[in-house]
């Protein structure tokens, strides 16, 4: 279906509850669905907005346009959880009914204040020429889940950015507020975090742009989020456009991030070692992760699973994309970020099976016949070894998500989805790979969610996400030694039943 602008931009009451609830009957019986991550009723998922904790709950948004998988007229649907695992939707929170946001409810952040969940967010305007206006706008949530949009914009675009001006994180530091804002700047058209102070929500200071790094950050920044770990700031944000020459990455637009020793918020600027940012995940669709600092200190992160213009195989169902799960952030002795699962994902673990290393029988050795299409997978690969391990994969192992490794002196991990199902962003290619520490033994701890994968590498040091799009008649994981040798391993195999 080709869609117009008059369609993707038709308000929501001017669609038929028929045709929404055939899109929510699509979703739900898509072979691809997912059983244990956040994923949309219907249409469009992408950026993780509000996360947050209030009134004892843990609160997450997701920017939604629910005709299609496309981008359309954006709102925001609301989530809440008791455990950041399993989350309750609570319906549409955030529309795009004033002159502010008319067209699309746009990414953005909340925190406390008096008593209420605050909303951060852009609002998308067109002119009459289509020309984008951005305001960045402010809503309150009490806790009866009812949402109050204020009046006016908090801050208008200043003249020195483009329309390119969105997704603000509001912080409290000390006795003010503070937003960070994804820009880019109209001298330049190079990528910012643009910094604004306010005493009271109303009068916003310009503070300029965070001087993080002397290098340029491609021609846009978005999704700007700051957290701090151990009194350390660690900036989370997504660089458009960034020179490969920079930091390497793969996708159409990476997820990096700067760990920092201290940060001058009236200054803009974040004092930092770090000569380069890194890929927050060395996957294939990770991106627009939103991070916050929950009352006890501790930092989580949430993520789209998904990436800007690019399309998925559920484009043709009418939904697409999801979440990650949530991960607790934490820095190891290095500085280095560490991401792990939150303890209530253990929760959702039944039956385990021990996993052992077996005989090999026609040079594999079978490590689950008849696997779940959603489970976790906890592996211990001992060093000095090559190998294969086939995940989602039919008998004779010529389809499978393949993950390549090798724990010797080149130590290496390769994650290549090339012969997992249906092949799609080819543009980009079909392989991830990480460095390991050479001769050391390989922790991995895997999770399949249907047509998802998330891999947590050696305690969180590093971890892949993706995306693929495989048979559901593949069941089987299995190990190849590269010298057809039979393997040492061990391990836990847990399926995870369905629980949305």
């Amino acid at each position: 279906m080709e869609w117009t602008r008059e369609q993707r931009y038709l308000p929501y009451n001017k669609w038929d509850a028929e045709t929404l609830l055939k899109l929510q009957a699509q979703a739900d019986n898509s072979s691809y669905q997912l059983n244990y991550h956040i994923r949309p009723s219907s249409g469009l998922l992408n950026d993780p907005n509000g996360f947050s904790y209030y009134n004892n709950r843990w609160h997450v948004f997701y920017q939604s346009y629910p005709f299609g998988a496309v981008h359309g007229l954006k709102s925001w649907v609301h989530l809440e959880s008791c455990d950041l695992v399993h989350w309750q939707n609570k319906g549409l929170a955030l529309g795009a009914d004033t002159k502010y946001d008319s067209h699309g409810a746009y990414s953005g952040s909340a925190t406390v204040i008096d008593d209420k969940l605050f909303l951060m967010y852009t609002g998308n305007v067109r002119d009459q020429n289509w020309q984008r206006i951005s305001y960045q706008n402010g809503a309150t949530m009490d806790k009866n889940g009812i949402v109050t949009k204020l009046a006016a914009p908090l801050i208008y675009a200043p003249a020195h950015v483009t329309e390119h001006f969105r997704d603000p994180q509001l912080l409290k530091h000390r006795d003010a507020y503070y937003v960070l804002l994804g820009a880019q700047d109209k001298t330049t058209l190079s990528g910012k975090v643009a910094v604004f102070k306010s005493k009271d929500l109303k009068n916003w200071e310009d503070l300029g742009y965070l001087d993080f790094s002397p290098e340029t950050m491609g021609y846009m920044i978005e999704c700007p989020n700051l957290v701090f770990i151990d009194d350390k700031p660690v900036l989370i944000f997504c660089p458009q456009g960034l020179d490969k020459n920079v930091a390497n990455y793969g996708n159409i637009y990476p997820n990096m991030y700067v760990v920092g020793d201290k940060l001058k918020f009236d200054a803009a600027r974040m004092e930092t070692k770090q000569v380069a940012p890194i890929n927050l995940d060395d996957g294939f669709d990770v991106y627009a992760t939103q991070a916050f600092n929950a009352p006890d200190g501790k930092a989580y992160a949430i993520s789209w699973v998904g990436l800007p213009d690019m399309t998925y195989p559920t484009d043709e169902e009418g939904w697409a994309n999801c979440f990650s799960q949530v991960k607790e952030l934490s820095l190891d002795e290095q500085n280095r970020l560490v991401q792990r699962p939150v303890p209530a994902m253990a929760d959702l673990r039944q039956a385990g099976q021990v996993i052992k290393a077996e005989k090999a029988i026609n040079g594999r050795q079978i490590l689950v016949d008849n696997a779940s299409r959603s489970y976790e997978l906890k592996l211990t690969i001992p060093k000095g070894q090559a190998g294969t391990l086939h995940l989602v994969a039919n008998q004779d192992l010529s389809e499978s998500l393949q993950l390549k490794f090798a724990t010797g002196d080149a130590a290496q991990l390769v994650v290549d989805r090339a012969h997992s199902g249906i092949q799609f962003a080819s543009d980009y290619g079909f392989t991830r790979q990480i460095d390991l520490t050479a001769n050391e033994d390989l922790e991995l701890d895997i999770f399949v969610d249907n047509s998802l994968f998330e891999i947590f590498v050696n305690g969180g040091l590093k971890v892949l996400t993706g995306r693929f799009f495989g048979s559901q008649a593949n069941n089987q994981i299995a190990i190849q030694g590269t010298t057809k040798e039979e393997l040492a391993f061990r391990g836990t195999y847990w399926r995870i039943d369905h629980i949305q």
